[in-house]
């Protein structure tokens, strides 16, 4: 992805901040040699609102994971989030030529799965496999050289708005990269921090943002169910700003320097310095308020994700419980919240299975990042419709591959 053979870059283009990670592949682990990070104040909620300082921060992240990993960064692997995401499950049926199940009939069954009706302004992004069957049979992996008549695929597919999805890549252009593919933020930070057996077992993940909390859940080893929510951590900090009646700036701050969301182990006497809005000065409030601020917020994000996986009939298939991930997670108790709020064992996930810049790996914040590489590793295939003309983005075909042509 980069001059250097064997390099990914992946770029995690999220409202708070944009990451780049450069790393290089070792058998099923990788090595992370670079990364780079910018303040983002280009978009809202996930979904790109100014694209000049959208293109200033992945600008800034892309040219100091450069300069980190010593090497010129052309492509990238970008994510893409927001509450415009939405999934859902589907289920193809073929019949089975010359009843010995070839390569061309899971892509004729897999085409199947994917052909649904969408919205105008939607299209597919992910379709992910869940399981086949043959005759009947489930539970099946990888049914080529399999014999039988009929071959079914369950699939969990992920669509994103069509807009959203144009205006990342339109950002990416800008700053002179090309995008070889583009995942879903939350799925890229599911891949960064689980294991295998967790997937197989159940597990819920939470990746919560500055602006959305998404939601993976995984059993039996693929994805069942994907959400995301259009809110998080930046709620938190407004929520402090309206009630210390300070700047949102100096609220995020102080959640980052002082907040909790338990009171427990704070002193009764101990308090911090806030700035008054209008600049007239400053004035000492109790720090526990922090907490009494922060964990409502908090415990209301989890009951939102609680209630979309009892929604989909989830909640007794987590047998890993859940693991939270995203910069937003990194205040003190947030996991033993979490942990009444769902009634599963919860753990902070940062990166496994990887090496390199210690900053990157030891953080949740960066575990989006991460996932992004992990993906380029298991898929080098290019983008389809931006490459080779494929479904992602069909709607819009050559037209849009000929406007980003014009940016360059």
């Amino acid at each position: 992805m980069a001059r250097r053979p064997g390099l990914l870059v992946g770029l995690d283009v999220g409202t708070a901040k944009v990451a780049a990670v450069v790393a290089e592949g070792l058998g099923d682990s990788f090595n992370v040699v670079g990364m780079g990070a910018s303040p983002s104040e280009g978009l809202r909620k996930g979904v790109v609102v100014d694209m000049e300082a959208t293109v200033q921060a992945i600008v800034r992240a892309v040219k100091e994971a450069e300069l980190s990993a010593d090497c010129e960064i052309h492509s990238v692997i970008a994510s893409v989030g927001g509450g415009h995401v939405k999934g859902f499950n589907s289920h193809g049926v073929v019949a089975v030529r010359d009843h010995d199940i070839e390569a061309v009939d899971v892509d004729h069954v897999s085409q199947a799965a994917r052909a649904v009706p969408l919205p105008g302004d939607q299209d597919i992004l992910h379709v992910l496999t869940q399981e086949y069957l043959v005759d009947g049979q489930d539970g099946i992996k990888d049914p080529v050289g399999m014999s039988g008549v009929r071959l079914e695929a369950h699939v969990h597919i992920v669509t994103t708005s069509v807009a959203a999805a144009q205006n990342v890549m339109k950002c990416c252009q800008r700053s002179g990269l090309h995008v070889a593919d583009l995942v879903l933020a939350p799925l890229g930070a599911a891949e960064a921090v689980l294991t295998a057996e967790e997937k197989e077992l159940g597990v819920a993940v939470v990746d919560v943002g500055a602006g959305t909390t998404g939601l993976i859940v995984y059993e039996g080893g693929a994805v069942r169910h994907t959400a995301v929510l259009s809110v998080g951590g930046n709620h938190v900090s407004s929520d402090i700003s309206a009630g210390l009646r300070t700047p949102f700036r100096e609220a995020d701050q102080l959640k980052l320097r002082f907040g909790t969301v338990l009171d427990r182990g704070i002193a009764s006497d101990e308090t911090i310095e806030v700035s008054v809005v209008g600049g007239r000065g400053s004035r000492a409030v109790p720090r526990r308020i922090l907490a009494e601020i922060m964990g409502p917020r908090f415990e209301e994000i989890f009951s939102l994700v609680l209630r979309q996986i009892e929604r989909c009939g989830l909640e007794q298939s987590l047998a890993s419980g859940v693991v939270l991930t995203g910069g937003s997670v990194l205040a003190p108790g947030v996991a033993e919240l979490a942990e009444k709020v769902f009634g599963f064992p919860v753990r902070i996930g940062a990166p496994v299975g990887c090496s390199g810049v210690e900053e990157a790996l030891a953080s949740p914040a960066y575990a989006a990042a991460l996932g992004l590489v992990r993906h380029g590793m298991e898929s080098r295939d290019p983008l389809p419709g931006l490459i080779e003309g494929g479904h992602v983005f069909s709607r819009m075909g050559r037209r849009m591959v000929g406007w980003l042509k014009e940016l360059v």
